[in-house]
């Protein structure tokens, strides 16, 4: 399916735009005649084309994210010869910090509020439209609320103790910023609804390949229930994790790839992979952060997420592997799956001090990838270090390490590259959006 390919020209402005420097800015009017009446009485064909635009516009500056994430986590170096705050402004270098003006806050902060403006704008279309049946209905409402929980939460991973804003559906009268734990709570409150939603819905659009299995309302359900449990973890509400795992399509037997995933397309109007860079490239490249390797235990085959080349190197840092995790420009990005879902089910087990059956999920990890069975102690402390070792490699350049390593306190165990650099705890919230 190619995402663009159905989005009016009239949605168009509202779902695709991507270069936004502030919540406020990225919102526009809304009140032209022509919305008006599109919130007043939308058609099916048209809440569609949201469903669509909403969709494709989860992908836009995904690439900037990761690289965000991926290189203050030491996952990964970006270089660029024409973009040098890749190297210095992210990983600290000398005197250099973390702009609130930058591109690699406001970019990726914008495209997501875009998206949420996008998902409560279908929320009140389904909510006002008398053109479709109150089980359709839940099931537009079910899926915007469960996309703009998740976007929410990409720009909580960035920003951290500085917050998010969550009420945002009138521009002129945005909500304040609130805490973390707040916002967490939040974003659970919006899953929770939208679970309500879901369960007593028909759908009654099309989404992209990469909802495959799990595009009517019992497949969103699940895809709803295993973002709650990754913000259920976050929140250390461990209990509520494996609820939330019994929801979803959490499965120790079943393929470490099953999920929901973002797609490209070499089609007119559509988008490639922009993680996607080819093997042995010069100039711009992405390459695995050397600990990568030197960490990595033999035999395990996760090594091939970053593959041999000739040296990379550019301001000091060097590097002899390409990052190898989305291998053609078609190649689809996980949003959520099985491996990730698995690793949530040993991490709660572990915090609530079930020791054997972490072990026995963690194992399924391991052997999974051509490791022997954990052998070291079976204590809370040593297996979170091991949790924390499968995460890394299993989610590699997936956007999980930094906030993994920050919410056990550990970015101090995070390797410092060259003299003076620095390794972020969050980034600030971007300029238009300071008091």
């Amino acid at each position: 399916m190619k995402l663009h390919r159905y989005i009016t020209n009239i949605l168009a402005g509202l779902a695709l735009a991507a270069t936004f420097v502030s919540c406020k800015k990225d919102y526009g009017n809304l009140n032209s005649p022509t919305v008006e009446s599109f919130l007043a009485n939308a058609s099916a064909s048209e809440l569609n084309n949201l469903v669509s635009g909403t969709e494709s516009g989860m992908r836009f500056n995904l690439a900037l994210y990761l690289d965000d994430v991926g290189t203050i986590g030491r996952e990964v170096y970006r270089f660029s010869a024409s973009e040098p705050r890749y190297v210095s402004d992210l990983l600290g270098a000398s005197n250099a910090v973390l702009s609130n003006s930058n591109f690699y806050i406001t970019n990726p902060w914008a495209s997501r509020y875009r998206v949420v403006k996008n998902c409560n704008l279908l929320q009140d279309a389904a909510t006002h439209s008398t053109l479709i049946s109150t089980a359709q209905r839940n099931g537009y409402i079910g899926f915007a609320r469960t996309i703009k929980a998740y976007q929410l939460l990409l720009n909580l991973n960035l920003t951290d103790s500085n917050g998010i804003r969550i009420v945002v559906n009138d521009p002129d009268k945005l909500g304040g910023f609130v805490s973390y734990d707040n916002a967490l709570t939040a974003i659970t409150g919006i899953l929770d609804s939208a679970k309500t939603d879901l369960g007593n819905a028909s759908i009654a659009f099309s989404l992209s390949p990469g909802f495959n299995g799990f595009s009517d309302a019992a497949g969103l359900l699940q895809f709803n229930r295993a973002l709650a449990a990754r913000v259920a973890i976050y929140a250390k509400q461990w209990s509520a994790a494996l609820t939330d795992l019994g929801g979803s399509f959490f499965d120790l037997n079943k393929d470490f790839n099953l999920g929901v995933y973002h797609v490209f397309g070499n089609g007119s109007g559509d988008q490639l992979n922009p993680m996607f860079i080819p093997q042995l490239s010069s100039g711009e490249v992405r390459v695995a952060h050397p600990s990568f390797a030197t960490d990595i235990q033999p035999s395990d085959d996760r090594i091939s997420k970053a593959t041999l080349r000739p040296p990379a190197s550019l301001d000091g840092l060097n590097s002899n592997r390409d990052v190898w995790v989305y291998t053609s420009s078609t190649a689809p990005a996980a949003i959520i799956r099985n491996e990730e879902l698995i690793l949530i089910y040993a991490e709660a087990n572990i915090q609530t001090n079930q020791l054997a059956t972490a072990v026995s999920a963690l194992n399924v990890i391991r052997q999974g990838h051509h490791l022997p069975a954990y052998g070291g102690p079976v204590t809370q402390g040593s297996l979170i270090t091991e949790l924390l070792y499968e995460r890394r490699y299993s989610l590699y350049y997936e956007g999980h390490r930094w906030i993994d390593m920050r919410r056990y306190g550990l970015l101090g165990q995070l390797p410092i590259d060259r003299p003076g650099d620095d390794v972020w705890s969050e980034f600030p919230l971007p300029v238009s959006e300071q008091p």
